[in-house]
């Protein structure tokens, strides 16, 4: 049954899934919450994807991301992108829906994963978005010299199980991606943390010294510590407009916080820089975070 959301279920009435190389498995279920459907992998939600309305952005951070996406350039004008990690391809299809023309590729890790996605929740015929396996790092160096120094748009959303890996976290894994970027290219990175911030300040050190320009958006108790969460960096060469600002805020998800400046001077102010050899994957959060309710 596809109705215009993806086959509903695997064989059997049972959820679409497969089991990936590390012997996780991830499923492919309705949203518990609202429309459309969630990709969960070891029991952790990676994506949420609304096929009939790829608009429909489920996750906050997602959304969050979304909205620096909208203000780039002009509003649905067509850019370059790469993202690492597909999960659902959640925001290949925004930008395929909200810039028509966007030329997109995706770097996975799992086969199988990408298999499940394409097969019980389809990309739009004609979608211009291309899949590349392998780890995203090592993908990343080896992307077309054509892409080098051109990509708009380099969104770093990776994640094994519920955290980031090491090798995703360096200063010399973030010059990588800066090195793809135009001059005035965004690079959006998805920093999962929980209380004290330790590694979201030292990610915001890393990303700084490789990135002139920084912003992060994040829900104001994640931001100030209080519980486990996502922070939205953005870092880009060229300056981030201080316009984009009272857009980013009013677009939300509210209770919303864009930290910039002095704040971020703050934010990160005794954190070392963190470099591959000293590299360790991001916090995990509890398993509690993800218990159905």
């Amino acid at each position: 049954m596809t109705n215009g959301r993806g086959r509903r279920r695997g064989e059997g009435g049972e959820p679409a899934q497969a089991r990936l190389a590390d012997g996780t498995l991830a499923r492919i279920i309705p949203s518990s919450h609202t429309s459309g459907w969630e990709l969960e992998v070891d029991g952790t939600p990676q994506s949420h994807v609304d096929t009939d309305d790829p608009t429909h952005l489920h996750f906050e951070y997602v959304a969050r991301m979304a909205a620096v996406i909208d203000q780039w350039g002009m509003p649905g004008h067509p850019l370059t992108a790469v993202h690492l990690g597909a999960g659902a391809y959640t925001l290949p299809r925004y930008v395929d829906a909200t810039r028509p023309g966007s030329r997109q590729q995706v770097i996975e890790l799992e086969p199988a994963l990408v298999e499940l996605v394409r097969t019980h929740l389809p990309l739009r015929p004609g979608a211009s978005i291309r899949t590349r396996v392998g780890d995203a790092r090592a993908v990343l160096g080896r992307l077309p010299r054509g892409l080098v120094g051109t990509v708009d748009l380099l969104v770093s959303d990776v994640f094994g199980g519920a955290q980031t890996p090491a090798h995703l976290t360096s200063v010399e894994f973030y010059r990588e991606a800066a090195d793809v970027l135009a001059p005035d290219g965004i690079l959006l990175a998805n920093i999962a943390d929980g209380a004290g911030l330790r590694h979201a300040r030292a990610q915001v050190a890393t990303v700084r010294a490789a990135l002139a320009h920084v912003l992060v958006l994040a829900e104001v108790q994640v931001l100030k510590g209080r519980r486990f969460g996502n922070l939205v960096v953005a870092a880009s060469r060229a300056p981030l407009p201080v316009e984009w600002l009272p857009r980013l805020m009013a677009a939300g998800p509210h209770p919303a916080k864009v930290a910039q400046g002095a704040e971020l001077d703050a934010f990160a102010a005794g954190s070392r820089i963190v470099h591959d050899a000293d590299a360790t994957a991001s916090p995990a959060p509890a398993a509690s975070l993800f218990e159905k309710r």
